[in-house]
């Protein structure tokens, strides 16, 4: 089996990651969703998904196409193209599906998928995440993980261009 196949398993749209939410519900299962673009994949990503993954049984990362990273990054971004962001994080050991979505917002990834924490970086405040009152108002948890000073892409990207 080659490395894309192996990975690209965890790969899923919508439809189907809602499918396999609905399998996971047949058993006692707590599902943890985050998302972001994970442009630049550094060891900041790494602690925060692997801690997101420990509020739960699963872990669903959404992450957001090229079109809707150029509407929230500039005309520069993505560094890397969606699919191979994604395949990248569906190496990861602990994260179970990802799923690509184009809107502004994981919006309606939250609301279809209807997960029990929904969890992102401390960089974001509760009440600002995307869909919190909906989870909340689910009987779900909201949770910001704690930010990791000194990594974030943006500052990888300014680095690489300073040594050019």
């Amino acid at each position: 089996m080659s490395f894309i196949s192996k990975y690209s398993e965890k790969i899923k749209d919508l439809l189907n990651t809602s499918r396999m939410v609905n399998i996971w519900r047949t058993k006692p299962v707590k599902v943890v969703f985050t998302n972001g673009c994970f442009d630049i994949l550094h060891v900041g990503h790494v602690q925060y998904l692997e801690e997101a993954k420990s509020l739960g049984d699963k872990l669903i990362v959404g992450v957001n196409s090229d079109e809707s990273v150029r509407k929230l990054k500039g005309a520069e971004r993505p560094i890397n193209h969606e699919m191979d962001r994604a395949m990248v994080l569906a190496a990861l050991g602990f994260v179970d599906v990802v799923v690509i979505f184009s809107e502004d917002t994981p919006a309606n990834l939250i609301h279809t998928l209807k997960p029990d924490v929904l969890a992102k970086g401390g960089d974001w405040p509760v009440e600002k995440i995307v869909g919190s009152d909906f989870v909340i108002k689910n009987g779900g948890q909201v949770i910001s993980l704690p930010f990791r000073e000194g990594h974030s892409t943006t500052s990888t990207i300014d680095k690489i261009k300073r040594l050019g």
